[in-house]
């Protein structure tokens, strides 16, 4: 099972590693991992995206609870969320490809943002799923090198939440 926690922090030094520390010492995995500022500039959010057991899950739960520097946590599975993730991608192109990964980028809703003689870098804003499979596509032509951020998700928008 996969499961999101979306966990509010102290946005101070120090909660990140604590946070990491938390995953390292009992074993839990850690599939995604993306912190950044909210609104407010002494809270951030950590969007963490971890497997296992129903048990484990409940257990990564708690523990995140406990954690001083750690504001709310709310978990949700991943069909009841919004989920995106950021890919740039350098790749080396030709004459010969060069027509392949604009219609790549095309179907994809990907961008050129920028280019040299032979290599051109790509960016996508897009459901994990969807990155992957832009991976694979481009995998046949040329990757020179690929950056991604972890997985950013929100629960999906109900009336009572």
């Amino acid at each position: 099972m996969r499961r999101i926690f979306s966990v509010l922090v102290e946005n101070r030094s120090g909660v990140l590693s604590k946070v990491a520390g938390l995953f390292s010492r009992r074993s839990f995995n850690i599939d995604s991992l993306a912190v950044g500022e909210t609104d407010e500039k002494a809270v951030s959010l950590m969007t963490i995206l971890s497997s296992g057991t129903e048990q484990t899950l409940e257990q990564i739960e708690k523990q995140l609870n406990k954690k001083l520097d750690v504001i709310k946590v709310k978990t949700f599975d991943e069909d009841k969320a919004i989920s995106r993730e950021l890919m740039l991608i350098k790749v080396k192109y030709n004459k010969g490809n060069r027509r392949e990964i604009m219609e790549i980028c095309e179907v994809m809703k990907a961008q050129i943002v920028d280019m040299s003689e032979h290599l051109m870098i790509l960016q996508i804003c897009d459901t994990p799923e969807k990155i992957s499979l832009m991976i694979s596509l481009l995998q046949q032509i040329s990757i020179v090198e690929v950056a991604r951020t972890g997985t950013l998700a929100l629960q999906k928008c109900m009336e009572d939440s």
